[in-house]
Parts: structure tokens; C-alpha cells; sequence
């Protein structure tokens, strides 16, 4: 059966591979502090099934524990080493099975390999203070190779780490007005294509979540990141098909070379 991504909103998708469901950085709130999701629906209760959820970093839009709550019990669940110790909150979920990762590990999950690589963005759980642990992206090993970035900005030897894959699942926007440092927009996301050259592309992290009373601030910065990644993948590497899913809808992106 070929590679199934479905995204479910923000950074949140399920990659089903080799007859195992992997979920990224559960989020199913509909409000999350000062956020509102925006745009579609919370994801409905299939989306919590999954063998693996894996955490790229302890943000809250990432590491989200009432999603994680959600997650059926002896599901394995894969974060960044040191995560339990600043997040007590982990703790209290001792119905999952945690396994702290960092860069360079591989985690064996059916006829999966997890692969964790590097990413360059800020670690900490904010806005408590400096409890801070590694910024992680994923390459899910199966029928194809597929990379699920976290949050990440562009750094020189991106492609040498995350090494070759068929699939790219990447961040192109965020949930404000303005990106920091450490994130990808469409613009860095089409250059991370261009370096990566995958055969086949989904643009996360956009279009779901917007602070409370602000829908009429910079919307383009909301609504445009998806579209625009398209149009400038298209021109930055033109041999990469790139699939535009709606929240909930799953493509099957071409992975054969």
C-alpha cells in the first residue's frame, strides 16, 4: 500500500506507512491559550489512533497534553530527551509509552524506523522560562522515506542530516502575524525543497490556528502560506510534486523513483 498523509490542521498529520499510523505533534484543541483555531474543525477521534506520536519540541502548539491525553493507552509516544523533567505533565500520562530521543536515533515501530534528526529552532517550553531541550524533525522509514521537519529554519547542512527522502512534510507559516527566527515561511520552505528534492512535498504548520481578535491583522499571512508554497516550489524545484490537502483530507503522494 503506498505511503497516506493526511493533515489534520497545523502541524498535526497522520503519516500511515507499511500498515502503521504515525501521528505528529497532536493538537486537537479548539483554543489553545491566546489561540483560536481559525479554520476547520478539531480533528475527529480516529485521528488520536496511531501506534506512534512523535513531539518535535516542547512548544505548546507542539507538545499539547490534553491532545496527547487523547492518544489510546501503550501508544508509543517519541519526544525530545528531557521532556518528562520539564514538562512534568508527562508524567501524568503513564498510560503511553515514552521514549526520549535526540538527534541520531532510530526507533523501531512495526515495519517502521523513525530516524531523528536535527532542527534548528528554539527548544524551550515557553513562557515558563528556560527549560529547554532539543528542536527534533523525523524521517518516517517504510515503503518511503518520509520527512516531517517540526519547526525548523533553514541551516547549511539540512540536507546532509536529514539525508534523502521521497516524501517532505514541511512548515510554511505559523499561527501570527509574524515569524521569528527558527521557522520556515513558503519562501525558506521552497529553498528547504530545493535542497531536500524529495518527490513529493505537503506545506503544514498554516492556516489553522490565529490569536483571539486579530483575524483582521495581516490575513494573508493566514490564509496565503499553502498557495504561495506551491508557486514558488514550482519555481525552485520544479521536479517535486507538491499536494495542497484541505484539513482532514489524505493524499497519497508519489514516492517510486
Amino acid at each position: 500500500m503506498p505511503v497516506e498523509i493526511t493533515w489534520w490542521g497545523h502541524a498535526t498529520c497522520t503519516v500511515e506507512d507499511s500498515g502503521t499510523r504515525v501521528l505528529t505533534d497532536p493538537l486537537f484543541a479548539r483554543r489553545l491559550a491566546h489561540l483560536h483555531r481559525r479554520r476547520g474543525a478539531p480533528p475527529p477521534p480516529e485521528a488520536a489512533v496511531a501506534e506512534v506520536a512523535l513531539v518535535s519540541h516542547l512548544h505548546a502548539d507542539h507538545l499539547h497534553l490534553p491532545s496527547l491525553a487523547q492518544l489510546a493507552p501503550g501508544t508509543l509516544l517519541v519526544v525530545p530527551r528531557g521532556a518528562p523533567e520539564r514538562v512534568p505533565g508527562l508524567h501524568r500520562l503513564d498510560r503511553l509509552r515514552i521514549t526520549e530521543v535526540v538527534p541520531g536515533d532510530r526507533v523501531r515501530v512495526g515495519d517502521l524506523v523513525v530516524r531523528v534528526v536535527r532542527a534548528r529552532h528554539d527548544g524551550r517550553r515557553l513562557p515558563v522560562g528556560p527549560h529547554r531541550c532539543p528542536a527534533l524533525g523525523f524521517v518516517v522509514e517504510g515503503t518511503a522515506r518520509t520527512y516531517f521537519a517540526g519547526d525548523t529554519g533553514l541551516f547549511a547542512s539540512m540536507a546532509e542530516e536529514v539525508g534523502p527522502v521521497d516524501v517532505a512534510l514541511l512548515p510554511v507559516g505559523g499561527w501570527g502575524p509574524y515569524l521569528g527566527p527558527g521557522h520556515l515561511d513558503a519562501g525558506r520552505a521552497a529553498q528547504a525543497l530545493a535542497r531536500l528534492m524529495p518527490r513529493s512535498a505537503v506545506p503544514v504548520h498554516y492556516g489553522t490556528f490565529w490569536p483571539i481578535g486579530m483575524d483582521a491583522v495581516r490575513p494573508h499571512e493566514f490564509y496565503a502560506p499553502g498557495e504561495e508554497f506551491v508557486r514558488l516550489a514550482a519555481r525552485w524545484a520544479p521536479e517535486v510534486s507538491v499536494h495542497l490537502p484541505a484539513q482532514g483530507e489524505s493524499v497519497r503522494p508519489e514516492v517510486a523513483r
